[in-house]
């Protein structure tokens, strides 16, 4: 916040001629400090990371999407349909972690729900985060995700359960993931890295620049198709 200044409209003295030029000056470099934190505030930063043991491919893959998302993030939607996009071109794992934001009223909820889906099969409850993600703006509270949900499980041949978690199984491993994502460091959603094995250069990347989403894979493939000739 900006502090406000009182000038004198006629000083009548050299000094209060002086007192204005520095209230000016005074008020100028506060302007153009605010400026400055702004164009910070705009521009996009890497990710600290603090453990990095997540940021690898599952066995057997050189090259993996990891990701940690918030059902209930706008950034979230966009990134999701080419993040499947690009996992099913490159033929590489998209590991989804969960990540929601304490502030959003039902992305928790979305979270244990896509868990258990995850229960019947992996595919169905990526299915339901592709879905959610696709029709999160008719999405407005805890109870039209209900809705929703319902009618997915409907058309899946399932019946929603009214308590799908009765004993917090599914709760706990949406909270573990959230705990991981704290011992990384992530700080916002969706936070995507591009992760590697025996790669001859960075072992993760963070896709910052979602527009170099295909030149980063690409970078980790060359890199590790390196190495493993080595």
């Amino acid at each position: 916040m900006l502090r406000s200044f009182a000038f004198p409209l006629r000083p009548s003295t050299g000094f209060g001629k002086i007192r204005l030029f520095l209230g000016f000056a005074a008020a100028a470099l506060l302007l153009a400090g605010a400026a400055n934190a702004c164009a910070q505030f705009g521009q996009e930063e890497t990710t600290q990371v603090h453990d990095a043991s997540a940021l690898r491919p599952p066995a057997g893959a050189r090259v993996a999407i990891v990701e940690f998302d918030d059902m209930e993030c706008p950034d979230c939607a966009r990134a999701n349909p080419l993040l499947k996009e690009a996992a099913a071109r490159y033929k590489i794992p998209w590991i989804r972690h969960d990540f929601p934001l304490p502030f959003h009223s039902w992305s928790f909820q979305a979270a244990v729900y896509a868990r258990w889906f995850d229960s019947k099969s992996k595919t169905l409850g990526n299915q339901y985060r592709d879905d959610v993600f696709a029709s999160q703006i008719s999405i407005f509270n805890p109870g039209s995700l209900r809705q929703f949900t319902e009618k997915f499980a409907s058309a899946h041949g399932l019946a929603l359960p009214f308590e799908v978690d009765p004993q917090g199984k599914l709760a706990a491993l949406v909270k573990a993931d959230y705990a991981l994502g704290l011992r990384i460091g992530i700080e916002h959603t969706p936070t995507i890295w591009i992760v590697t094995a025996r790669s001859k250069g960075a072992p993760f990347v963070e896709v910052v620049d979602r527009s170099r989403l295909y030149q980063l894979i690409d970078q980790a493939l060359h890199n590790t198709a390196s190495a493993h000739k080595r």
